[in-house]
């Protein structure tokens, strides 16, 4: 066994610094030393562009793009495209890097990927909207392909912004690629399943962890933190397999029913008004609260860092399964496992998405289009049959599920560069 390193990979970007600690955990329980740690911690290629957009009115606004590619070894870069004021290269990277072990976790033939642009959708037109998107797809066409890296939609982007994606890439390039993007619509090569997949892993996945510990998914009380396309997918497919959504809560504010939400209600209530507040059918909480609600599983499907050293000790859920990306910090964690919460992780609960996505990509390259019993049955299969990898591994080695998800994406990898050696 190779010896480990004490040398500290870091950062100030709290995102960031979070994935670098887990993988030096995963590091430091495989055993290898500096050069494979410092290679895995280092994003092979990343690219920084200026975004000039022509407002309506006229005037000129720059933003900064980003577009990282963390690890290309097990096959091409995939993660999605951000709009977000926070977007930052720090951010990028972690998420990028998230995105390798996710991937490798669930034996996708993808390395990790991510983009952002410091942008805040809701402060702009539709118009303005695309031709951010265009251009910023023109500044970084070198980096990006069917075969190269492939992007799919994120926060603050959708299948329009994909789209649009396609139809820069593909015009430039002369004919027309629906697998440079996933999550585009069906009308263009999209694949049916792709907007609700995140969601529905996360419900199987769930599913899987409550079965291993004896007990049932229907009739286990829920609350969803994060009400977007992703907390409310996964709301109304946990109500639809018979659980009790007892909170709910969106970036405005919260509701509570403990007899149940009624999620058909409230997602018509949320189209119409743009928020879970003012929902008549449900108690309005403070959103904080829904973190630490007296449930048997919380999901944080908002953003990164939400779990901390603060609240995790009042965290009530016997199974936290982790919507966002990075929504626990490393210190959170370890409060949470010692007061016997099991964490299913983000790189495994949350991988509904890019599974999908490498079916719609399998399906563009292929030109052929799957049934939608087709896409949910192998959804899952491989969410389940990775959840059932993870859980044997932690058992076997007494690690957390996360701990030993990490090891088995991050072992994967690894595996990958030795087997593919260095060049020159």
């Amino acid at each position: 066994m190779m010896t480990t390193t004490s040398r500290p990979f870091r950062s100030d970007n709290p995102a960031l610094d979070n994935a670098l600690g887990q993988l030096a955990g995963a590091v430091q329980i495989l055993g290898y030393h500096e050069g494979i740690h410092e290679t895995l911690a280092t994003p092979r290629r990343e690219i920084n562009v200026a975004v000039p957009l022509r407002r309506d009115d006229g005037h000129v606004q720059v933003f900064r793009g980003h577009r990282v590619q963390h690890n290309v070894s097990r096959g091409p870069g995939k993660g999605g495209l951000r709009y977000h004021p926070s977007v930052d290269i720090d951010e990028v990277r972690a998420l990028a890097m998230l995105m390798t072990w996710k991937c490798a976790v669930v034996d996708l033939p993808y390395g990790g990927a991510k983009g952002g642009i410091d942008i805040d959708p809701a402060e702009h037109s539709a118009a303005e909207l695309e031709r951010v998107t265009r251009r910023y797809t023109s500044e970084i066409m070198p980096l990006i392909g069917p075969t190269q890296d492939i992007m799919a939609p994120d926060m603050g982007t959708g299948e329009r912004e994909m789209a649009w994606v396609m139809d820069t890439y593909s015009v430039n390039v002369g004919h027309t690629i629906p697998a440079v993007v996933t999550g585009k619509p069906l009308a263009i090569g999209g694949s049916r399943g792709r907007g609700t997949a995140t969601a529905r892993g996360i419900v199987h996945v769930a599913d899987a962890a409550l079965t291993h510990a004896g007990e049932r998914i229907k009739g286990s009380r829920v609350a969803v933190q994060g009400f977007g396309k992703v907390g409310a997918n996964a709301a109304q497919i946990f109500s639809d397999e018979g659980a009790v959504v007892t909170h709910v809560s969106d970036a405005f504010g919260a509701v509570r029913d403990d007899d149940g939400l009624d999620i058909e209600a409230l997602l018509a209530h949320v189209a119409a008004a743009g928020s879970v507040v003012g929902f008549e059918r449900g108690d309005a909480v403070d959103g904080a609260s829904v973190l630490t609600a007296d449930v048997d599983v919380l999901v944080p499907a908002a953003i990164d860092s939400v779990l901390t050293v603060d609240n995790a000790n009042d965290v009530r859920a016997r199974f936290v399964v982790e919507g966002a990306n990075g929504p626990t910090t490393q210190e959170a964690d370890t409060i949470l496992g010692k007061n016997g919460v099991t964490i299913v992780p983000d790189i495994l609960a949350n991988a509904g998405g890019v599974i999908v996505s490498y079916f719609e990509w399998v399906q563009a390259n292929q030109t052929y289009w799957w049934t939608d019993a087709e896409i949910e049955d192998r959804l899952a299969g491989r969410m389940r049959s990775a959840y059932a990898e993870v859980a044997h591994h932690a058992h076997d080695h007494d690690l957390t599920l996360r701990d030993a998800a990490l090891v088995i994406g991050v072992q994967r990898v690894a595996d990958a560069h030795r087997l593919r050696g260095l060049y020159p």
